[in-house]
């Protein structure tokens, strides 16, 4: 049998919102396997959707360049938010994003070897580190491009810790930026619901199966109701079917569409997305409960 670490336990609970005990016990049953568990309590009821997202810990920025029919999305990170403002540290996140968009590289090594002023990237990245006291990486970047009949609409929430950039077909910039907000609020995971992988899909309605099962319903009605859930979960996670931040009385779709404009593309950053932090104090917290 594996260990369960407190980490685990938290992780859990920050994925599905359940009580520490519950957490730890769907860990037991799955042997440690963190989406098993998920499953488990999602079957259960105990935990109706886990969150997409990943633990949010790292911090810095992202920042938005865009340049005539191109555009790049970057992450900078540091260690702690007093860096991330620090006017040096936004300074080099900006020639950093303009680097991109100018000589877009196709992977890492090209970005980090682009000539900047004094050096390359990779060394203005060095030598901030050595100035500030904190480590500091690029941690992603995406460049897109769009024809001359399409437009970009970008958004940084709250000083750069989302970015979220959209292409429309069309020429509504101020469409495109609105629909820009909707994803870094809303933070969709498809462009729509033909996107969704097969297996994906399957899997949900799985779980929803089992679970609508376990709340008892009639058998001959569980396929209906299955279904139901499905088309709400896919009017969730996929962009054209989520209703709009800005009208809920319309789905994103539609009010593109009421635009003259189409959807075409969508990218969102968010800062330490995906990134785990070490959380001592919890661990120490629970450490007693965790040896019961």
């Amino acid at each position: 049998m594996a260990k369960i670490t407190a980490a685990q336990v938290k992780e859990l609970r920050d994925k599905t919102s359940v009580g520490m005990m519950d957490a730890k016990k769907a860990l037991v049953s799955a042997d440690g396997d963190m989406d098993k568990a998920v499953d488990l309590l999602r079957e259960k009821g105990i935990a109706k959707a886990a969150k997409k997202s990943g633990n949010i810990a790292a911090e810095g920025l992202t920042h938005i360049e865009v340049s005539g029919n191109k555009a790049a999305i970057i992450e900078v990170n540091s260690e702690t938010d007093f860096v991330s403002s620090n006017d040096k540290f936004i300074k080099l996140v900006n020639d950093v994003a303009k680097a991109i968009v100018e000589n877009e590289p196709k992977n890492m090594d090209e970005a980090l070897a682009l000539k900047l002023d004094d050096g390359t990237v990779n060394d203005a990245i060095t030598g901030l580190t050595a100035v500030i006291g904190e480590k500091i990486s690029l941690r992603r970047f995406k460049v897109l491009d769009k024809t001359d009949s399409q437009v970009f609409g970008s958004y940084l929430h709250n000083g750069g810790l989302i970015g979220a950039i959209v292409t429309l077909e069309g020429s509504d910039e101020d469409a495109a930026k609105d629909v820009a907000m909707h994803v870094a609020a809303i933070n969709p995971e498809y462009m729509d619901r033909d996107q969704v992988p097969a297996d994906v899909l399957e899997h949900e309605k799985a779980i929803f199966t089992e679970e609508t099962k376990a709340e008892g319903k009639p058998e001959k009605i569980i396929p209906r109701i299955v279904e139901g859930r499905v088309n709400k979960y896919l009017s969730e996670i996929s962009l054209a079917d989520q209703e709009f931040v800005k009208d809920s009385d319309m789905t994103v779709q539609q009010f593109v569409e009421s635009k003259n404009s189409k959807l075409v593309s969508f990218v969102r950053f968010e800062v330490g997305e995906g990134i785990e932090k070490k959380q001592e104090d919890f661990a120490e917290e629970v450490k007693n409960q965790m040896n019961n």
